[in-house]
């Protein structure tokens, strides 16, 4: 910017700030009378002293708890798929990838008559960062001549290697790199708690975007700034190794079944996730409540992927009902299912239980909360924040009344790992569920054949967390 430039825009910038001070003064404003208005309102009574007494000297959460449904509460469920241990996705936002080794863990004990196995996790982190990294700069390439408070600019720039992810990003990294065991490639401190990992990367990526846009401007050859890329995703690949390890090409998985045999057989591994659980993940289909746009029709999200060869997210949206009834049924023929949703509302940690009445706060302070889905989506009240797993349901006189769930959080949060989930709750909150295409009925399937309408990257379904 040019001093001269600096010098006319200034009056103008002085100009506006002031208009606003005097407007905000005139207009809007709290003042003493309006105050004194919210005082004579209270109406301050014995009442309202007891329930200040009460909200200040107790968590709301225990002030609110509706101790009753607490009390007609159990843990019996009609259709329960048999699962062993609970996993832990720790201080990450990996719940969509653990939700997603989950439904395939039953495969792998099964197969192999072993009484736990777990996948490494650590292992598909790994390659997501390496690869959310190389779309990040390939996206600041192709936006290069776009200024940097272009809305899609600072998209990319808020997070370039984010924790979240939906199911279309497990299958993208289960079909380009495989899967392995969770002793070939275990924890370690960064890959349960990124935060730190992901703010050195994610600031050496934005260091590395400015250098980029400023290549692509100054026009230099496209060669030259894909060989400065690759030096810069170098970087980032020596930084998950310091931080996360040395992901195997080739390892020799040995184990012992229930009966104490053991086995050792070497692979890599794609051969491993092919001999091991072999499903085509190209089959399955997301399914969206997103009560934002019409149903019954298809739909993809801009930029929702984490691989630059990779397709966009794509989902078929469907009212709550249908959704609901195609994940009974697959219960019914005990298929695990994946399934997303917003776990910032209604859920009681230590029994381990999602119902909309658990807590009431609209009792206790007097006020109404009550929004629709829709208004929930548009207002981001409702975001999809977390994946879990349904592996049971219990139905009475042919209505599913609750739902059991398998989460990621370990075995100190909600019954021994698992929750509760009442059905009004999962009309309220649960956005999307994963099922192989030959669940679907036929009509459902022929919408995947007609043109997607496009939806842009900052949609409240972008992304789960």
């Amino acid at each position: 910017m040019s001093t001269r430039f600096q010098t006319c825009i200034l009056p103008v910038l002085i100009i506006c700030i002031t208009a606003t001070a005097v407007s905000a003064k005139t207009d809007g404003a709290i003042n003493p009378e309006l105050i004194q208005r919210f005082e004579q309102k209270l109406n301050y009574t014995e009442k309202d002293r007891a329930i200040m007494n009460a909200a200040t000297a107790t968590d709301l959460k225990q002030l609110t708890l509706n101790r009753a449904m607490l009390n007609r509460h159990n843990d019996i469920f009609s259709i329960k798929i048999n699962t062993e241990g609970i996993t832990d996705q720790k201080s990450t936002g990996r719940c969509w990838m653990f939700a997603g080794f989950n439904i395939m863990r039953p495969l792998v004990m099964k197969k192999y008559n072993l009484a736990a196995f777990e996948f490494s996790q650590n292992y598909l982190f790994f390659y997501d960062k390496l690869e959310k990294a190389n779309l990040f700069l390939e996206q600041i390439i192709a936006t290069a001549d776009r200024d940097f408070d272009d809305r899609l600019v600072q998209k990319y720039l808020e997070d370039p290697v984010a924790d979240g992810g939906w199911w279309n990003y497990f299958t993208a990294l289960i079909e380009k790199y495989g899967a392995v065991p969770k002793e070939v490639m275990g924890e370690t401190v960064n890959s349960e708690k990124s935060y730190n990992m992901n703010f050195i990367i994610n600031n050496l990526l934005r260091t590395d975007a400015v250098i980029l846009r400023k290549m692509v401007r100054d026009k230099a050859r496209k060669k030259a700034i894909q060989a400065q890329k690759e030096e810069m995703l170098t970087e980032v690949y020596r930084l998950l190794v310091y931080n996360l390890g040395q992901p195997p090409q080739e390892f020799i998985w040995k184990y012992c079944d229930k009966n104490e045999t053991i086995f050792e057989k070497r692979f890599t591994p794609q051969q491993f996730y092919t001999e091991a659980v072999g499903i085509d993940l190209s089959e399955y289909v997301m399914i969206f409540d997103h009560a934002m746009h019409p149903y019954n029709k298809y739909y993809r999200m801009e930029f929702c992927r984490n691989i630059v060869e990779k397709p966009d997210m794509d989902f078929i949206n469907l009212d709550i009902k249908t959704i609901k009834e195609l994940t009974m049924t697959a219960l019914q023929d005990s298929l695990p299912v994946w399934f997303a949703a917003d776990v910032s509302h209604h859920m009681e940690r230590n029994h381990g239980i999602m119902a909309v009445d658990i807590f009431d706060y609209e009792t206790l302070f007097d006020i109404d909360l009550t929004l629709s889905k829709k208004d929930r989506l548009l207002t981001r009240t409702l975001t999809p924040n977390h994946g879990m797993v349904f592996t049971g349901i219990d139905i009475v006189e042919g209505k599913p009344v609750k739902w059991l769930v398998e989460n990621s959080w370990g075995t100190d949060i909600g019954k021994e790992g698992r929750w509760s989930m009442y059905d009004s709750w999962f009309d309220d909150y649960v956005l999307t569920i994963v099922l192989p295409k030959n669940r679907l009925p036929q009509n459902i399937q022929d919408l995947l054949k007609t043109k997607p309408t496009i939806l842009p990257p900052w949609d409240p379904m972008s992304l789960v967390k």
